[in-house]
């Protein structure tokens, strides 16, 4: 047998590509380079790392080839942090920084950024690239095109509202998608929304429409691109090989040669789209000696149509296979092509564009995942697999090709040549496929299934083939059920019945079953088949009288759209402020010119670190043995705990210092920082990392809070908050009910993860740092601690974050502290980005909390009393819980007027990550305990909660529980606007309506009200600098102590200074956040960081303004700010100035229960309708109406894009955002949801349908003493997303009482009463019904059984 040498002696070693537009060629690679590293590392930093597991868009870039299949060039969006760099070889590489920049951006550039698209701008160059590709492939694309562009992209910032309108201005017009919805044809225009041109228009009915035009946009001009280049199509496709000893990659370009490598090397591992490749690389430290690039085979890629089947290429990709179902559609019609109408379905759901351009049904039939969506297509349709290796040509029947967990019948020196997929007959045969998953769209299954069934022509059942993904460790077919089905009529009613019992024989799963959610998973698959067979039946027409009458089919979005007030502040507007200007580095964002932590360019000798972590959640440490990390090429050094100055150097915290920088003897969750090894390259870095080895000791965790209830393990803290005689208003109250709310916790999933470069300075030990921190001050401190300096030794610079909400205010310490130490040891620059899985397992989350209630109410539904007992779990140390439960605490009344209210709050010691600020900052879970128990009692006393909530609404004046006095409050005003401005009233009789008619579909409506406190609950932090300079040509230089994270402060703090001084918008700029221009900063947070900075800066401005005073009068009031600088430069007068700001009143005093905790409250208004598909909890969000009270806005588009930002978040917050840790096993404690594979937060298709947004207008706010008398805006919109939990559970209660499940009347607890936490996932939906095909799925653990996962 010929050596692999032997065989490749003869190949290239050079690639050869282009890279916006310039040919490169490069013959020195590393083997394990991604396409996104090569090009961050030559300086191209638009392109951004946030997951490394393709799942957020972030690092999108648009490969153009030559499609073979097509024969066509297709640009592709593709992530650039899998793709292995010898898969671009011929091809044409174009990144952000290719198609335009700020001086000259390209048109889908300058509309994402001028159309309020970019807020933290992390994503923006992504989301951009995915735009480009499909105007690129089409430059007339319909709404719909635009809409599906964006599935492989993720945004945290913008609720994606703004980024959709700006996207559809290139749109032409909607498809025909032939979908009969309940409401008509989707292209119908719907509740007065129309579409021209692809510019959403106001809606006539609107309260506040009127007559403006659409903004006019340059045309986009297809032929104006960026050419692809024309060596690229005479680029001859040559065998190539590089790389070293450890890894090698071969670029077979035929067939023969590629099996000519696996005959001699079995083991080589096969790679295309690498999309499962790089996660075995990064995730789970697997190594590959050999792997082959097959990307380029031509031979792989082709297809056949041929009479009875069609002939699919192993390596064709996923978004040609689309095409490739749809000319079979046409080719064979729908009946005979049913098999490829049901694979362009699920492809229509499988992953994100990005992935459905490289990946191939090759590769998912290889990774044998037992969750694959085309895999039981595959099986159902009984296809078959067409081999090769060296000697031949084998064929596998697919009922053969799976023989265990991620294991198939392939030899190991074969490939699939292609995948052979019967035509169905003209008549007698039905197929279809079915998915169920955590997010519509770009997600892995929960369950999927194809189904296929022969009639005859009597309609008896002489075929069945039922399959599952999701229900077993491989793709299988339910035998039992499928075998019962034949020979059974089709028209008999207890083929059905017969068919669900055995269904339940086939899938008879246990609680604590590999994958959790046993009941769920049961209801999909029984679930899955009863639609099936109705849809048998429904193309039966004389079936009729068998039929299920009520629709079974799934839930279709329409095209969204939403609106905005955009007259909201002409009342106000003055020359700058309360105009609605875009993000100042919006556009810089959009360009992919914006600097980020990791963007900064590598210096010399620069150092890069990689943490170790704990991987239990509780234990001593015995050992750590980092000598094998040491012996690995690059790795320079290593740092624990005993590289600290002193012991107490190693304890950190605010306000107490609890936690380690690295662990000691102990480890109390798993992520803890054991040590840093730090390398001459990120990837000997983590290859260090991987090296050092840990031994532990187990000791018992603690990870729920009633774990830590019943175990007492609390922290110290506790507190309260008392008014009136709680005791004495439950004895005189018609009616006591108690209950309990529970909210799980929430990840911040920013799209830039926590990153740091520390550069020490060569004299008196200096060290600059520059971090992604909502807080330099409190980063400033600790690296002082841990180097042993003194602060102003010590700079810490912030230029921007990709995003912060609240996860960047303490725990960023902990990485800027460790990578400090590192530069100070080592006297050399050191930076350290961490991989998303590493933030989320160390960073913290939102708390979850559980509140046990009891409340007092009369019969005319007046609240009379309120007790409750908060727990939040803290996780292991205290970070800023204590300040989190009290906030919960101030907020637990809602909107409500309660005269007796006792409430406490505890918080529980675990051995989770440390949990800690998120916006809203506890508020957000004390608002839901209000309103779960305003819920609870409305059903309980048979009022509509929206009327509960009307009688119980604080009115002007009133006090809270804290004492406090409602100043300008709006909120009984905006509740009655949003019920006018939504109709609400009829769409309540259109819900009962619809309820009544549907068996499976239920509707539902909430309107929710919240009120935020601003203020820090800690009286010091409510104070703020800035520095203002006026240089001689009129330009000003603003620093103030707050952080750009996306909020879009900087904007507004320039428009103050620029209204201030009189200038131009254009003549402000803030470079950066610095300790060494405005000290003793506050964190960025709270809400109140516009209202603190921008009064320090207008402090300064008002300064400089009293010195220019007597040049204002000798120039006249026409001089320029350059006049004005210069003479009184000249005259020498100070033209700079120190502002500063404290909040005047405010002074609470716990326990006393007196002082003033807040200066203001933000208030709010929502409505929300949902459809909800309770035969699988499937749902979405068909309109929102959102209303604010935000003051005198000082810019309304980015107030806006706040509120819709924080609506959206909030949404995924109660709905799915869950996280979930392992119960058992060998990874028994750890977070099991630690990216976006398994952490859900809303995508593009998940926004509510119709979401319009407006500000409060018209009204007086005389009490209200801030900055141009604005109101914070950042948190407090972010409950309102509430409004969609709790119109799923209004469809709920619809759903159950069919059943004849309801709350019984005037009863305390009662089996009717329907409790739903939070979030309100689709199996948590689900499972909350009571219909008889839930009812048999229901899984019940044996006595001691635990579940697979755990929600803390």
């Amino acid at each position: 047998m010929p050596s692999l040498s032997s065989i490749t002696d003869s190949w290239g070693g050079a690639l050869r590509f282009y890279l916006n537009g310039t040919s490169i060629v490069l013959d020195r690679i590393d083997p394990n380079t991604t396409l996104l590293e090569y090009i961050r590392d030559i300086g191209l930093t638009g392109t951004k790392l946030g997951c490394a597991e393709g799942g957020c868009g972030a690092c999108t870039v648009v490969i153009s080839q030559y499609n073979p299949t097509t024969h066509k060039i297709y640009h592709a969006s593709v992530n650039a942090c899998l793709a292995p760099l010898i898969s671009v070889d011929g091809k044409h590489v174009i990144t952000i920084e290719g198609i335009g920049t700020t001086d000259r951006p390209h048109l889908t550039q300058e509309r994402i950024a001028r159309g309020n698209g970019s807020q933290c701008g992390f994503c923006t160059p992504g989301i951009v690239m995915s735009l480009y590709a499909l105007l690129r492939n089409n430059s007339t694309p319909s709404a719909e095109d635009v809409e599906e562009t964006f599935d492989g992209n993720l945004c945290r910032c913008t609720g994606y509202r703004p980024i959709l309108d700006a996207a559809q201005t290139f749109s032409v017009g909607t498809k025909c998608c032939k979908l009969k919805t309940s409401d008509g044809c989707c292209m119908k225009a719907t509740n007065n929304t129309k579409i021209f041109e692809g510019l959403v228009i106001e809606r006539d009915s609107s309260p506040s429409s009127s007559n403006r035009k659409p903004p006019q946009l340059i045309k986009y001009d297809h032929d104006t691109e960026l050419i692809f280049p024309p060596a690229l199509t005479k680029h001859d496709f040559k065998p190539l090989v590089f790389g070293g000893h450890e890894k090698k990659w071969f670029r077979p370009v035929t067939v023969k040669q590629l099996l000519e490598i696996k005959n001699v090397c079995p083991s080589a591992k096969i790679v295309s789209g690498s999309t499962e490749h790089q996660i075995e690389l990064r995730f789970k430290a697997m190594q590959h000696a050999v792997s082959i690039y097959v990307g380029d085979i031509p031979e792989l890629k082709e297809f056949l149509f041929r009479e009875d089947y069609v002939d699919i290429g192993g390596n064709v990709t996923l978004t040609d296979l689309e095409t490739i179902a749809l000319e079979a559609v046409d080719r064979y019609g729908p009946a005979r092509a049913q098999v490829f109408s049901a694979i362009h379905k699920q492809l229509g759901y499988f992953a994100g564009r990005q992935i459905r351009n490289v990946g191939t049904p090759a590769g998912n039939l290889v990774t044998a995942s037992p969750i694959s969506d085309l895999n039981p297509i595959f099986l159902a349709a009984n296809a078959t697999i067409i081999t090769k290796n060296i000697e031949g040509q084998k064929e596998i029947e697919m009922s053969q090709f799976f023989n265990g967990y991620r294991r198939t019948a392939l030899p190991p020196n074969s490939i699939i040549f292609c995948i052979r997929i019967p035509i169905l007959s003209e008549a007698g045969e039905f197929f279809q496929s079915y998915k169920h998953s955590k997010r519509k769209d770009d997600d892995i299954a929960i369950v999927n299934a194809a189904f296929k069934v022969t009639l005859s022509k009597s309609n008896v059942i002489k075929c069945a083939n039922l399959v599952y993904g999701g229900m077993a460790p491989i793709t299988i077919v339910a035998k039992n059920a499928s075998a019962y089905l034949n020979g059974k009529r089709i028209d008999d009613t207890t083929t059905i019945e017969g068919a669900m019992k055995s269904l339940e024989e086939d899938f008879n799963l246990s609680f604590s079953v590999p994958g959790g959610m046993a009941t769920f998973r049961r209801s999909l698959a029984f679930g899955f088949f009863y639609r099936f067979y109705n849809e048998i039946l429904s193309k039966l027409d004389f079936l009729n009288n068998y039929l299920d009458q009520e629709e079974t089919s799934e839930i279709k979005r329409k095209i969204s759209t939403g609106w905005e007030d955009k007259d909201c502040a002409i009342s106000y507007q003055q020359r700058i402020i309360g105009k609605p200007e875009p993000h100042l580095a919006a556009l810089k964002q959009a360009c992919g010119e914006a600097q980020y932590t990791d963007d900064l360019f590598v210096r010399k000798n620069e150092l890069f670190g990689s943490l170790v972590l704990s991987t239990k959640a509780h234990a001593k440490i015995l050992s750590v043995d980092y000598l094998p990390a040491l012996e690995i090429p690059g790795v320079v050094d290593w740092l624990d705990h005993t590289d600290m100055p002193s012991p107490k150097a190693n304890f950190w915290g605010a306000p107490i210092s609890d936690e380690t920088f690295f662990a000691v003897d102990e480890v109390f969750t798993a992520g803890q920082p054991i040590g840093i090894v730090l390398a001459s390259t990120p990837h000997s870095a983590l290859q260090g990392s991987r090296a050092v080895k840990v031994k532990y000791n187990e000791l018992p965790a603690i990870l729920t809070i009633e774990e830590a209830i019943k175990n007492e393990s609390y922290f110290q803290h506790s507190r309260y908050i008392k008014k009136g005689d709680t005791r004495e208003a439950f004895s005189k109250a018609d009616n006591i009910f108690t209950g309990f709310a529970r909210i799980g916790g929430q990840e911040h999933f920013y799209l830039e993860t926590q990153a740091c470069v520390a550069i020490p300075k060569p004299e008196d030990g200096e060290i600059e740092i520059y971090a992604s921190t909502q807080n330099p001050t409190e980063t400033q401190t600790y690296v002082a601690q841990v180097c042993n300096l003194s602060a102003n030794k010590v700079v810490c610079k912030v230029k921007r974050l990709g995003g912060g909400f609240g996860g960047k205010e303490t725990r960023s310490v902990q990485l800027s502290a460790i990578v400090a130490l590192a530069a100070k040891k080592t006297g050399r620059p050191v930076r350290c980005q961490l991989n998303r899985d590493e933030d989320m397992i160390t960073s913290g989350q939102r708390h979850p909390f559980l509140a046990q209630w009891k409340v007092g109410v009369h019969k005319d539904g007046k609240i009379q009393a309120l007790e409750a007992e908060v727990f939040c779990n803290a996780g292991w140390s205290q970070d800023l819980s204590a300040a989190v439960c009290d906030r919960a605490l101030s907020h637990i009344d809602g909107c409500y007027s309660i005269p007796n209210i006792d409430v406490r709050g505890r918080l529980c010691k675990t051995n989770t990550m440390s949990n800690t600020a998120f916006r809203g900052f506890g508020g957000p879970q004390g608002l839901f305990i209000a309103e779960t128990f305003m819920e609870e009692i409305a059903d309980r006393l048979d009022i509509p909660v929206e009327t509960l909530r009307q009688i119980n609404l604080y009115k002007p004046g009133d006090s809270t529980h804290f004492n406090q006095t409602l100043e300008d409050w709006h909120v009984p005003l905006m509740y009655q606007q949003v019920q006018d401005e939504s109709l609400y009233a009829e769409r309540r009789k259109e819900v009962t309506k619809f309820n009544s008619l549907h068996r499976w579909k239920k509707r539902g409506l909430s309107l929710i009200p919240t009120k935020f406190g601003i203020s820090f609950t800690a009286l010091f932090l409510n104070q703020a600098g800035a520095l203002v300079h006026v240089y001689q040509d009129g330009s000003i230089l603003v620093a103030h102590g707050g952080t750009e994270m996306g909020q879009g402060l900087h904007t507004k703090m320039t428009m103050v200074a620029a209204e201030a001084l009189g200038v131009p918008l254009s003549a402000v700029f803030i470079s950066e956040t610095a300790t060494n221009t405005v000290a003793n900063t506050s964190s960025t947070a709270a809400s109140a960081s516009s209202d603190l900075n921008g009064y320090a800066i207008l402090d300064a401005c008002t300064q400089i303004n009293t010195r220019l005073v007597p040049y204002r009068a000798k120039l006249g009031p026409q001089a320029s700010m350059e006049e004005l600088a210069r003479a009184a430069y000249l005259d020498r007068v100070n033209l700079s100035a120190n502002g500063f700001y404290k909040t005047p009143d405010i002074g609470y005093v716990w326990g006393e229960n007196t002082g003033q905790m807040f200066f203001y409250f933000t208030q709010g208004v929502a409505m929300a309708e949902v459809e909800v598909d309770t035969l699988t909890g499937e749902w979405t969000c068909l309109r929102a109406d959102v209303k604010m009270d935000v003051g005198k806005s000082i810019n309304p588009s980015i107030d806006y894009g706040q509120v819709q930002g924080a609506f959206v978040q909030g949404m995924g917050l109660f709905t799915s955002e869950e996280s979930l840790w392992y119960e058992s096993g060998a990874m028994k404690g750890q977070l099991a949801t630690r990216g976006p594979g398994t952490y859900k937060i809303p995508g593009f298709r998940d926004i509510p349908q119709e979401f319009n947004v407006s500000l409060l207008k018209g009204v007086e706010w005389k009490n209200l003493r801030t900055i141009q008398r604005s109101r914070g805006v950042g948190e407090p919109p972010l409950f309102l997303g509430s409004a969609v939990f709790f119109a799923i559970r209004d469809s709920l209660k619809a759903a159950r009482s069919q059943y004849g499940t309801s709350a019984e009347i005037g009863v305390d607890e009662g089996s009717g009463l329907l409790r739903l936490v939070s979030p309100a996932t689709t199996e948590r939906i689900r499972t909350s019904c009571v219909d008889p095909i839930v009812e048999r799925a229901r899984v019940k653990a044996l006595e001691g059984e635990r579940s697979f996962f755990v929600s803390i």
